[in-house]
C-alpha cells in the first residue's frame, strides 16, 4: 500500500554542478539526485532505486542497460499502461538518455516514453469511479503529470527523427503520432 502523498509533481529538471569525483555518467544525468526519490512511489514503494537503474541505462553495456530499463519500466509503467507517482519525475531524463548516442537501448527509451504518454488507465478508471479522484494518493493527477512531462520535452523529437537508425526513427515517428493527438 502506498503511504505519500501526491505532491504537485514537477517537470522541471533541478541541474546542480557536479559534486568533486562525480562520474561522467552522474554529468549526463544532472540534476537526478537533486529529486527526493525517497519521498515518491514506485510500483514497488519507494522510488529511491531509479536513479541507480537511470545509472546503468546510461552507463552500462546493452545487455546491462536494457535489464536496468526493464526493471525501470516495471517501476514507472508497469504493464505498458500504469504510471505511478514516480513517473513525471523520471521522464526528463528518459528523454536526456534517448537523445544520446552512447546510450545503447535507446529505441526501448522511446517506446516507453510512448507508452507513458499513451497512458489513461487511471483517467478511464476514474470515470467509472469518481471517487477515485477524492483519495489522497491520486493516481489520476500522476497519469495526466508523466502524460504533460513527455509533451514539455517533444522538442526533442526533430533531433530523434533525423538519426540514421531506422528503429529509432521507428519508435520516435509512433511517439510523435502519440504526442499529436
Amino acid at each position: 500500500m502506498r503511504s505519500a502523498p501526491t505532491p504537485e509533481p514537477s517537470i522541471q529538471r533541478t541541474d546542480r554542478h557536479a559534486p568533486p569525483g562525480s562520474t561522467r555518467t552522474t554529468a549526463l544525468l544532472a540534476g537526478l539526485d537533486g529529486v527526493p526519490w525517497s519521498d515518491i512511489q514506485d510500483s514497488t514503494g519507494s522510488a529511491a532505486a531509479i536513479p541507480r537503474l537511470l545509472r546503468k541505462v546510461a552507463r552500462g553495456d546493452a545487455e546491462t542497460a536494457r535489464a536496468a530499463l526493464g526493471d525501470l519500466r516495471k517501476r514507472i509503467c508497469q504493464y505498458g499502461f500504469v504510471v505511478e507517482q514516480a513517473t513525471a519525475a523520471t521522464v526528463p531524463f528518459l528523454w536526456e538518455l534517448a537523445q544520446r548516442p552512447q546510450v545503447s537501448c535507446r529505441a526501448q527509451i522511446i517506446q516507453l516514453l510512448k507508452n507513458i504518454a499513451d497512458a489513461r488507465q487511471w483517467e478511464t478508471t476514474a470515470t467509472a469511479y469518481p471517487k477515485l479522484l477524492n483519495h489522497r494518493e491520486n493516481p489520476v493527477a500522476w497519469e495526466r503529470a508523466a502524460r504533460q512531462a513527455v509533451r514539455a520535452r517533444r522538442d526533442g523529437l526533430e533531433r530523434l527523427l533525423a538519426e540514421n537508425d531506422t528503429e529509432i526513427t521507428r519508435a520516435t515517428t509512433e511517439l510523435a503520432r502519440t504526442l499529436r493527438d
